[in-house]
């Protein structure tokens, strides 16, 4: 969280972590299609030649005033690829919230633990702690043939008491969904912060 008080402005980060492919840039797409141009930037897409994320996707919403506050939410997306390690940590810095795309394919669930596991391990190395960091599970890709169920994938990765949604991002489904219980969980947070100060 990063206030300018000039602007008067609340500046919140939210990251879009999970394996590669598994639709985290699918959904800042499906966000950047569906939210009022007045009230979105230009989506930024860095991608390699096979179309896949290289550093990072980037959106920015803006939603009504808090405590007196314009909220300006930025949207992230990490790499999936193995190699982009460092990148994935980089992006995570500063983070007030995230959401964890996993992918439902059966043969995935691997990739998904080690994702997760590689998210605790870059937040406790930006000071972020798993339970103080606003965090929301999509199960993506329901739609695929043996998708896994998302009480699977949540005993998969043992994050029973985390808020999950199912999603077919490629179609939308469960997109907005998933963007307004992250936006929620941070703004909950950011109000308490601010009642303390």
């Amino acid at each position: 969280m990063h206030i300018n008080w000039q602007l008067r402005e609340l500046n919140l980060k939210i990251v879009y972590y999970g394996p590669a492919s598994s639709g985290k840039t699918t959904n800042l797409e499906q966000v950047h299609q569906r939210v009022d141009p007045a009230h979105r930037s230009e989506m930024v897409s860095l991608k390699t030649y096979e179309d896949r994320t290289l550093f990072f996707d980037f959106l920015q919403l803006e939603m009504g005033k808090i405590c007196g506050l314009t909220p300006k939410i930025q949207l992230y997306t990490v790499p999936g690829q193995v190699r982009y390690a460092g990148v994935r940590k980089l992006v995570l810095r500063g983070a007030d919230g995230v959401v964890f795309v996993a992918d439902s394919a059966p043969s995935r669930a691997r990739e998904n633990l080690v994702s997760w596991h590689d998210m605790v391990s870059h937040l406790l190395a930006n000071n972020l702690s798993l339970e103080d960091t606003p965090i929301v599970l999509q199960c993506n890709k329901q739609d695929i043939l043996g998708a896994l169920a998302l009480s699977d994938i949540k005993y998969l990765l043992q994050v029973r008491e985390i808020v999950c949604f199912p999603a077919k991002a490629i179609y939308g489904e469960g997109v907005l969904d998933t963007l307004k219980a992250i936006t929620r969980s941070v703004m909950t947070k950011v109000q308490r912060q601010t009642a303390t100060v």
